[in-house]
């Protein structure tokens, strides 16, 4: 199965010869003074800085974010001044901040010198689980502080020490990074349900087995759009132990069963007419997706299906999301990976699935879709 395209980035060169033209200082100083070619040199280059400064630009959002400057400002525009005593810097250090907030769009200056939220920066708040992941970054920032070592394969990152529950049920038993992982993940999964959904028509599964789903967040959400399916989750034990919560506030508690266990370990219970794995795969290496792959080929009925959910690399055609944050994302992770469909859908014809199909998510970054069936013979 081919990848589909879904990004172009960058202007494509044909040629050897035209980028060791591009990589020369004599012909960028000619390109900056011809008409022609001057504004795509200055595009060029504003696009290459913008690279470069990518780092600060992250980093000005989580000082944003760990200031609550995007929530003090819903209640109205304000100046530096006004902000700067509630948040314990300078005013003058304040007024760096917001200028750099609206510089990318977050906020907007006023002609009278104050700061107003921005229909972008307003999003942020709107977004379930955005502002927790953007902190939860300075794990992921510390990893990528030496890319270099990082490809190299380092004994330990601190991604890896985040989420501890990658490496098996032994790595998972700290109650606290437990509960900061498991709502995390939560939080989170609301885009991914909401987009899955999207994709995919659940009215007519009767029970939908979701492994790996912690609290049971796609589940509910599932259970909430959807009136027949049951619901099962299966997850470790020390994962799970919020789900029954979850499904009663969510009037689920009748329809929903959870199975404490380990799919490393664990058989997979029976029954369901549908798996998911909602972003499950990419944490894990490949030897470890295949096995989980032919034990739920082996759970599933003939003619069950697999929904396989997560963010996806572009493959042949580089995806400017998924191939460079969560490629690193999962490198730093030091357990999965991200894939392509092609790859997905190559593990899932090797565990005997058939009718392979992807569905392509309008948000990549959030999620695509690949779903499969067991063969009915």
């Amino acid at each position: 199965m081919a990848d589909i395209p879904q990004h172009h980035s960058g202007r494509s060169l044909g040629g050897s010869w035209v980028t060791r033209l591009a990589a020369s200082r004599r012909f960028q100083a000619f390109a900056a003074r011809v008409p022609g070619l001057r504004s795509i040199a200055r595009a060029e280059g504003a696009a290459i800085f913008d690279v470069v400064q990518g780092f600060v630009r992250s980093q000005t959002l989580v000082a944003l974010v760990e200031l609550r400057l995007l929530h003090r400002l819903t209640n109205g525009p304000a100046t530096a001044e006004a902000l700067a005593p509630g948040c314990g810097i300078t005013a003058p250090r304040m007024q760096i901040l917001l200028q750099s907030g609206a510089a990318m769009g977050l906020l907007r200056r006023r002609r009278d010198g104050a700061f107003a939220l921005t229909m972008r920066g307003a999003s942020i708040l709107g977004v379930p689980g955005l502002e927790a992941m953007i902190r939860h970054h300075r794990a992921f920032y510390a990893d990528m502080a030496d890319p270099v070592a990082l490809l190299r394969g380092p004994p330990q990152t601190e991604l890896s020490q985040f989420w501890p529950y990658v490496f098996g049920a032994e790595g998972a038993r700290d109650p606290q990074v437990t509960a900061t992982y498991s709502d995390l993940m939560a939080q989170s999964q609301t885009l991914v349900a909401e987009d899955t959904l999207r994709m995919v028509d659940f009215s007519k599964v009767q029970r939908l087995l979701d492994i790996g789903g912690g609290t049971g967040a796609f589940l509910t959400a599932v259970g909430q759009a959807c009136k027949a399916p049951k619901l099962e989750l299966f997850d470790l034990p020390v994962v799970v132990g919020a789900a029954e919560a979850r499904f009663a506030k969510a009037g689920l508690g009748a329809r929903a069963t959870i199975h404490p266990g380990s799919f490393r370990d664990d058989p997979l219970p029976q029954g369901a007419d549908t798996i998911s794995l909602i972003r499950v795969l990419y944490d894990h290496d490949d030897s470890t997706v295949a096995a989980l792959l032919a034990a739920v080929h082996a759970a599933l009925p003939p003619g069950g299906r697999l929904v396989v959910s997560e963010p996806m690399s572009g493959g042949a055609m580089p995806d400017p999301i998924t191939d460079v944050y969560f490629a690193f994302y999962t490198l730093a992770m030091q357990t999965g990976r991200t894939r392509s469909t092609a790859e997905i859908a190559g593990l899932l014809a090797a565990a005997g699935f058939a009718n392979i199909e992807v569905h392509w998510g309008f948000r990549p970054y959030v999620t695509s879709v690949v779903t499969a069936l067991r063969d009915t013979v």
